[in-house]
């Protein structure tokens, strides 16, 4: 903590020194810049042009150009993607007070979307950490799930096994798995269970997606080791109705509908959200393990369909409550439940013996509750809650030990027989109707005082708790009657201290973390006591652990285009109930004696642009990045040649660094143009047996373009017709680390490079209200894969309709 307070003393110092002298031939100007609807605008620039002075306005949309000698000036103000807008002031005295309203609003019109549904930055990407901020409008009316729209963002990785709901990882810069956490406005997404995730939230729910590699800020504090993916759903307090309904490839349907109502006299306000997911999945699979074995084992390579990988989902979230009245901002409560249902094509990889008949059902039924209130009691003092509490359960059924080929027919033995496992179940292990039951908590509180135009205080709570039960219809009553318990509790604790400086030029944030952590694993036994008489003790097994971290985050607006920005942070990353407990499922095994991972991470970024030349406009920004890592959480690095294993085991691979760099190119031209474009290369390294390897399974280079035009008036006045594509690009990378000089087999275990290419259209009616979009992924048909031997869905077509109503 005496490194954060001699950083909080040094950043006091520059803030005392940044305020204004007083001379009586020279002023200060003052003023707030609002949206033609009346809310602040956070980040614009605001500069005069003889003598050159800028600043940017702070979230509040307060703005401060000190020290003018007295005379005229024409102020300008620039905000991303928009239009200089010009004011004439005199100075004539120590302090002008202005208010500018602008001649636009914050939100953009669906003809200046990109692909990527990001035209602009916010002021969250100019505070100095490492964070891409990701629009939704477009997203929103097409056929691209929230997985997919994330996987085009410089720096991420999406890497699914197989098609709509299967198990998804996240990799953020390289760090992966739970490394990366995922939030839905600040409450992660694993407190609402499997069938409420990525894979089935539609964007039409959602405002925007902060992605936050490396160090993650106060608002957001929990033991996110290699960054943030934050989900922020919509939470306007105007009326509006939007459904969607899509139809394509493998028998796949998407619905949802979502809606607002408030009532203005007196605030009262209900919100409902509403969707449904199914897809068969049975698309096209080859490869070394989808064969079909005759008589004498002779081994034959189809092409197969997927036959038991069906997936479903439903759910919705209702929510009461108040917005915009004089005691609340936002004050909901509400219900958030959901189900899914999905069948099991095989384990971990694809082996020449596919599963039937084996799935897995989860549902979760939450309550849940959203304060937010600025300027609580007093000027500067804001406060936001946000909390879930219910039950989530997942249970996986496996019953049929018959063996099944690809062809979807029994498997016959050498002799031609059909045959049946002798553990009777697909997975080995045995038959099971196993269920586990969760109960789940998780409430964030954050308050942030500020004290002045220049500095603010924030602190951050964050708690969590799973109380698990595991039990098995198939095991015996008494096994059933003693059932054991998995609990796990987890606070995180942090304090921030903000700066906004010279002019709002630098922009600095200081912060400290506390971690803990306490897991208790209760397993009742049958043992014999000292007559001889049976009885039951508990086993158990706990641990509370602690940690600090620390970090800051800085950013310099050298010019209104170019802006240096720095973070770096201590972190820690605490072992999750699933890599603890393991998970059936998920075909985990449990490992109670893994270790908490740590890293030192640092970021270096530069932002230059938005550029206007013309009809022409431009960006650029770049990151350089260093994780230093220790006691990394992974799965176990292979070093032998058998990959067929169906269970998992997640443990501590070593210490070791990873380096990269991250880049992205905006251009638009006309408005009606667009290329986005951007980077990833990195290195990872691992000390293993205390042999240095590179992390294997694990691709090092990635790119990924997006392409718009927009035609005006197609068919009809007022309409508009957009053309979209996309690309995709993974660079080759093996699932075992270099095995030396001898190469021999190597090509076996290689993930090929991958170019995966889509396309689609989208024309919205001169109402604006309709739009209909269709899709082609993947577009020549190219096997693709994110994890060895397993495939993704080949080309795929989807149609899709989008209804909207605002302000009815």
């Amino acid at each position: 903590m005496l490194k954060i307070v001699s950083v909080l003393s040094l950043l006091l110092s520059i803030s005392a020194f940044s305020q204004p002298t007083e001379d009586t031939k020279r002023g200060t100007i003052t003023g707030t810049i609002y949206f033609k609807n009346g809310t602040p605008v956070a980040a614009a620039s605001v500069f005069t042009e003889k003598p050159i002075k800028h600043t940017y306005t702070n979230d509040k949309g307060f703005f401060s150009l000190e020290d003018l000698p007295y005379g005229s000036y024409t102020i300008a103000i620039k905000y991303y993607g928009k239009e200089i807008e010009k004011r004439t002031i005199t100075v004539d005295k120590q302090n002008i007070q202005i208010k500018h309203t602008l001649s636009y609003n914050e939100t953009n019109e669906l003809d200046e979307v990109l692909v990527s549904g990001k035209t602009k930055e916010t002021e969250i990407e100019t505070q100095g950490f490492a964070v891409n901020v990701i629009k939704t409008e477009e997203a929103s009316i097409r056929n691209i799930q929230t997985n997919e729209l994330l996987n085009t963002s410089v720096g991420v990785k999406i890497r699914q096994n197989g098609g709509l709901g299967s198990e998804v990882s996240y990799s953020l810069n390289g760090l992966s798995g739970s490394a990366v956490r995922i939030f839905i406005d600040g409450i992660p997404i694993s407190m609402y269970g499997s069938s409420f995730n990525l894979n089935s939230i539609p964007t039409s729910m959602i405002k925007n997606i902060e992605v936050y590699k490396g160090v993650v800020p106060v608002h957001l504090a929990d033991d996110a080791l290699g960054g943030a993916i934050n989900v922020v759903l919509h939470q306007d307090a105007k009326t509006n109705l939007n459904a969607s309904v899509s139809y394509g490839s493998f028998n796949t349907l998407q619905a949802n509908l979502n809606g607002l109502y408030r009532f203005e006299k007196t605030g009262f306000t209900v919100k409902a959200s509403l969707f449904h997911n199914y897809s068969d999945n049975d698309y096209k699979v080859t490869g070394r393990s989808v064969v079909v074995t005759g008589l004498g084992g002779v081994q034959t390579p189809i092409t197969a369909r997927r036959f038991n990988d069906a997936y479903r989902s439903t759910g919705g979230m209702v929510q009461l409550g108040y917005t915009d009245v004089k005691w609340a901002d936002q004050f909901l409560i509400g219900v958030t439940g959901s189900d899914d249902y999905k069948e099991v094509q095989h384990g971990a990889f694809m082996t020449i013996t596919p599963y039937k008949d084996r799935f897995l059902e989860s549902n979760a039924l939450l309550a849940n509750l959203t304060y937010q209130k600025r300027d609580l009691f007093t000027k500067g003092l804001d406060v936001k809650v946000n909390g879930v509490y219910g039950k989530r359960n997942r249970s996986i059924n496996d019953t049929v030990s018959w063996a099944y080929s690809w062809s979807g027919d029994r498997a016959i033995d050498f002799r031609g027989d059909e045959y049946q496992y002798t553990w009777r179940s697909q997975q080995e292990g045995g038959p099971t109707l196993a269920k586990i039951d969760r109960k789940v908590a998780s409430i964030r509180t954050g308050v942030s005082y500020a004290i002045n135009q220049n500095n603010k205080i924030t602190a951050n709570h964050f708690y969590s708790g799973i109380d698990r039960e595991d039990s098995d219809a198939l095991r015996s009553v008494l096994e059933n009657t003693f059932k054991g318990s998995r609990d796990l509790h987890k606070n995180i604790y942090a304090l921030s201290y903000e700066l906004s400086a010279l002019q709002n030029k630098l922009r600095a944030s200081v912060f400290g973390k506390l971690y803990q952590q306490k897991t208790i694993s209760i397993d009742p036994d049958i043992v014999q006591d000292e007559d001889g008489n049976a009885i039951v003790v508990d086993e158990i097994v706990d641990s509370n652990k602690k940690y600090e971290g620390y970090g800051f985050a800085a950013s310099y607006a050298v010019s209104p285009d170019f802006t240096v920005l720095a973070s770096a942070e201590k972190a820690i990353r605490l072992p999750n109930e699933t890599e603890v407990f393991g998970n059936d499922g998920d075909n985990v095994v449990a490992n109670p004696s893994i270790n908490p991972e740590q890293s030192n991470n640092y970021n270096l970024g530069f932002r230059f642009g938005s550029y206007k030349i013309k009809k022409h406009e431009f960006s650029v920004a770049t990151n350089l990045f260093t994780r230093n890592i220790k006691d990394r959480i992974g799965l176990p690095i292979e070093t032998s040649l058998n990959i067929d294993d169906e269970l998992i085991l997640y443990v501590n691979q070593g210490s070791g660094t990873s380096k990269g760099i991250d880049a992205q190119f905006n251009y638009t031209y006309n408005k009606n143009f667009g290329i986005n474009f951007n980077v990833s290369r990195f290195s990872l390294n691992i000390v293993n047996n205390g042999i240095e390897i590179d992390v294997p399974n694990t691709p090092f280079f990635t790119m990924n373009g997006n392409l718009r035009y927009s035609f005006k008036d197609v068919f009809q006045k007022k309409s508009r017709l957009n053309l979209f594509y996309t690309m995709y690009f993974t660079d080759e990378f093996s699932y075992l680390p270099k095995q030396g000089t001898n190469t021999v087999g190597d090509e076996f275990f290689k993930v090929p490079t991958q170019l995966a290419q889509d396309f689609g259209f989208s024309y919205a009616f001169p109402s604006k209200r309709l739009v209909a979009s269709f899709d082609i992924k993947n577009i020549f048909d190219e096997p693709v894969y994110d994890n060895l031997s397993v495939q993704k869905p080949g080309r795929a077509f989807y149609f899709k309709l989008n209804y909207s109503i605002h302000k009815f």
